[in-house]
């Protein structure tokens, strides 16, 4: 017997939303944007005329309400829980888990404080990030990380900053974005030997996390490891039989 069941919603059995920006990019599986990268349904939102650009290079507090309106009719639909798909939306983390009145997690930098407490002293989180010049003090601050945390960035890079942020082509050569996020991981490490473990900014980074792993024998953190943990709170995996 399965009682009474309880409407009010338009979706069902999807715990998360994911609010998105609109871009034309190829996202591989990997991707956040891509559907087949997460192992639970997934409720993707375009938040319409907010492109990665404008998050990276102006100030996403401009579409702070936006995203809240979004987010907002993402649970009226239905979804439980909300991520976005840019670190850089770190800066709106506090707004939104206020707004929205449910868990909210904005960017996989919010990681950072938890991975701080893994390594051993002497030992600090790094950052590899789509564009360091533009990831500031009030990111890392909206997310409890601290200030000084060591950055680099692909924006010397031969692809992947230019596909992600530039939008020049709709087309990617994934073998040169890889090599661009490696190489910033790679300069990360150089210019800082007591990098312990890195977080990925960026949610297009998480094909490229294994090869970020191998070519600097650390371990990596990214928006996949950071939604992973967070729906494992919300659904919880049953280990006991469940009694009538």
């Amino acid at each position: 017997m399965y009682g009474t069941a309880k409407g009010g919603y338009s979706l069902y059995g999807v715990p998360l939303g994911v609010l998105m920006l609109e871009a034309k990019f190829p996202r591989i599986e990997g991707d956040m944007g891509n559907a087949t990268t997460w192992p639970f349904p997934v409720q993707l939102c375009i938040v319409d005329g907010v492109t990665p650009e404008h998050i990276v290079m102006g100030n996403p507090l401009d579409y702070l309400d936006q995203f809240i309106r979004e987010g907002q009719r993402l649970i009226r639909l239905g979804v439980s829980a909300i991520t976005t798909n840019c670190g850089f939306l770190a800066l709106l983390q506090p707004q939104l888990a206020a707004a929205l009145k449910v868990p909210v997690l904005a960017s996989s930098l919010v990681q950072i404080p938890l991975v701080q407490t893994t390594l051993p002293p002497g030992k600090r989180v790094g950052i590899v990030t789509v564009c360091a010049s533009s990831l500031t003090a009030a990111h890392l601050s909206a997310v409890g990380a601290p200030v000084d945390t060591p950055i680099a960035g692909t924006e010397n890079g031969e692809e992947f900053f230019r596909i992600l942020i530039r939008a020049e082509s709709d087309s990617m050569d994934v073998d040169k974005a890889e090599q661009d996020v490696v190489n910033a991981a790679l300069q990360l490490v150089k210019d800082n030997p007591d990098v312990g473990a890195i977080v990925l900014e960026c949610t297009n980074m998480p094909p490229y996390a294994a090869a970020v792993a191998q070519a600097t024998g650390l371990p990596v953190y990214d928006i996949y490891t950071a939604v992973s943990w967070f729906m494992s709170g919300l659904r919880p995996r049953r280990f006991l039989a469940q009694h009538g």
